[in-house]
């Protein structure tokens, strides 16, 4: 067993047996995971509990959904170790970022996190190569210096109090393999949240983005980002990122137009049908 770091993951899960196991083991180096189920009732909980009996430092606690970041903000307050890690169950530590965590721990005061890359599985390819440039995101934070912003449905990140720098080496591998009849419903879910989200704040209409963002964000995924090197499923996973902008911003301008006139038939007058019969 490999010397432990000061770090704990958190996780937060309801049936993911088929993608937790791959996850856990990955934190091996971790002094800590924490774990929060929200209601599992496939063999999530049995798996957790063999990776107990074998001595892995998981605490487990049972927390009713809270929404996405109010239950990672749940779990984030659960960790004791000096620094945090949010990872998701079906993600799990390349090799390159399991070697530098310790430097990144090891950093100045100054710096309060990291942002990591995420690099998906992509059905007919596999992983996208380093190559590609994938957004990196918030993950690693000094315990205390970062919360979760709890307005956000979806696409939750945590908020910072102080420096943050992207890793240059390391990723963190997404795999959840969807075909795409149930990519476009997970799609058409979190649009949904996103724009419940947008009109709640008062957001209107942005008819200039519905029909130039869906666009955009296929090219920069595809051609920016490179996921043209990973042939026709990359070009997939750019349209998917297409689609899901176009809901977004239809389903904001719908909101707002139900808002201002609630869908209703037409009823016609009886002079209207007398000059049409005409």
């Amino acid at each position: 067993m490999p010397d432990r770091l000061p770090l704990s993951a958190f996780i937060i899960c309801q049936n993911e047996e088929a993608y937790l196991g791959r996850c856990i083991e990955s934190l091996d180096l971790c002094a800590e995971i924490v774990i929060v189920d929200s209601g599992s009732t496939d063999g999530t909980l049995a798996l957790i509990e063999t990776f107990v009996e074998r001595g892995s430092p998981i605490r487990l606690f049972r927390e009713s959904w809270r929404g996405y970041a109010g239950q990672k903000q749940f779990a984030l307050e659960q960790c004791r170790e000096p620094w945090c890690l949010n990872i998701d169950a079906d993600e799990r530590l390349d090799d390159a970022l399991r070697a530098v965590l310790p430097s990144l721990l090891d950093a100045s005061e100054t710096v309060v996190g990291w942002k990591v890359a995420r690099r998906p599985y992509l059905i007919g390819y596999g992983f996208t190569p380093e190559r590609v440039r994938e957004r990196k995101n918030l993950r690693l934070i000094r315990n205390g210096r970062g919360r979760y912003d709890l307005a956000q449905r979806v696409h939750e990140g945590i908020v910072p109090d102080g420096e943050v720098r992207p890793s240059e080496k390391g990723s963190l591998l997404h795999f959840r393999p969807l075909p795409m009849d149930e990519q476009i419903l997970k799609e058409n879910k979190y649009s949904s949240l996103k724009a419940d989200q947008i009109v709640e704040a008062g957001g209107g209409p942005r008819r200039l983005k519905m029909v130039f963002n869906p666009p955009l964000y296929f090219l920069r995924l595809y051609l920016r980002n490179g996921l043209w090197r990973c042939g026709f499923p990359g070009f997939i996973e750019a349209m998917t990122g297409a689609v899901y902008s176009f809901l977004t911003e239809s389903k904001i301008y719908q909101r707002n137009a139900l808002k201002v006139a609630p869908a209703s038939e037409p009823v016609e007058s009886a002079a209207d049908t007398r000059s049409d019969a005409q």
